[in-house]
């Protein structure tokens, strides 16, 4: 599949999204500079999310519209105030992609609701992402899938029952191109609870690329995750954790998204194919494998032992493999300390005498 010109796959190192989410502080400009970082430390992508407050929820002070988990990073927070300091303002938007396209960065957007739909595809963005807690907002995926648009999904708490109704009803509105995050809905997430062999079976299930919603600290999660087949990544990024802001905790600073721009393609380069013997890029080294040496000097006649034939560095005499069939035979002429084993050390040197000729 491609977003705009670029191939995403496992034959291309995995595709790098870095989450803007709510790490701009309410200051464009600080959103202006998040763009400028994630595309020097080498990310394909930068994401936004499209919402107001009050297409997310409603401003009333009652159970279930409060944070009550003692150990959110959000605890004690409206959901309505929270989502209104989060949220990114819609004409920031068009200037933020504009950045990004200015440093050939994709930018898109997760849509929270049909109207967040409609506004992003007056700005054409290349693809969508659903997050996990519309996973199963199904007329949101029939009309993202709709626009014919790649979509990429978020799967966090989804039952295997719950991504299959996802992913039918998406291909059934149109969407031809799909990738499939494992993503832990827990902010931060630990490594324990991300469960990455979960990646080859989501592939197999739905016939799709898969990748990975990294909500952990690092980038070994990421890292990890390339080997069981992630073609795409995502983290949440900021320019400095110390700065604050809703999603800081759980966010990469620049360095930490170069590092993991660098591992996740150092990983993909290692998968390569099921090979065995001697590589190309081994032939040199093939030179310092232990082989049968004369390690002291000999006479005609003297016998082979294991003190004055030895297993040594380089490779350059008989396999080791050859020892016993070696030890107690005798050599047929003189031999030097540092000779290579043969077999024709074990045969008598040859001459041959040229007679005058006889006439008949």
């Amino acid at each position: 599949m491609l977003i705009k010109d670029r191939k995403i796959g496992p034959d291309c190192r995995p595709y790098v999204i870095a989450e803007m989410s709510g790490n701009h502080n309410q200051s464009l400009d600080r959103a202006l500079s998040i763009v400028d970082a994630a595309a020097a430390a080498g990310a394909d992508a930068i994401k936004l999310q499209t919402y107001t407050a009050d297409t997310m929820t409603i401003d009333i002070d009652a159970p279930g519209f409060i944070i009550d988990d003692p150990n959110s990073l959000w605890a004690g927070r409206g959901l309505h105030a929270l989502y209104d300091e989060a949220h990114t303002p819609w004409d920031w938007h068009q200037p933020i992609m504009e950045r990004a396209a200015s440093h050939g960065l994709h930018c898109f957007s997760t849509p929270f609701d049909e109207t967040a739909v409609d506004f992003l595809e007056t700005l054409d963005v290349p693809a969508y992402k659903i997050a996990s807690f519309e996973c199963t907002d199904l007329p949101l995926i029939r009309k993202v899938a709709a626009t014919g648009k790649p979509m990429i999904v978020s799967t966090g708490m989804a039952s295997l029952a719950e991504i299959d109704e996802t992913v039918r009803t998406a291909r059934a509105a149109g969407c031809r191109d799909l990738v499939l995050l494992k993503c832990t809905s827990t902010y931060p997430a630990t490594p324990e609870n991300s469960n990455l062999r979960t990646l080859p079976v989501l592939r197999e299930a739905f016939g799709c690329h898969v990748g990975l919603s990294d909500h952990t600290m690092g980038c070994g999660a990421a890292v990890a995750a390339v080997a069981f087949g992630a073609v795409m990544v995502e983290k949440h990024f900021t320019l400095s954790r110390a700065d604050g802001g809703v999603d800081s905790a759980f966010s990469l600073e620049p360095s930490e998204l170069a590092l993991l721009r660098t591992e996740t393609e150092r990983a993909w380069l290692a998968l390569g194919t099921p090979t065995f013997g001697l590589s190309r890029a081994e032939t040199g080294s093939l030179r310092f494998r232990r082989s049968l040496y004369i390690v002291e000097d000999l006479r005609a006649g003297d016998e082979l032992t294991a003190r004055n034939l030895r297993a040594i560095r380089p490779g350059h005499g008989l396999p080791t493999r050859e020892l016993p069939a070696l030890l107690g035979q005798r050599v047929m002429r003189d031999v030097a300390r540092g000779t290579p084993a043969s077999w024709t050390l074990l045969q008598a040197a040859t001459s041959t005498t040229h007679g005058p000729s006889h006439a008949a």
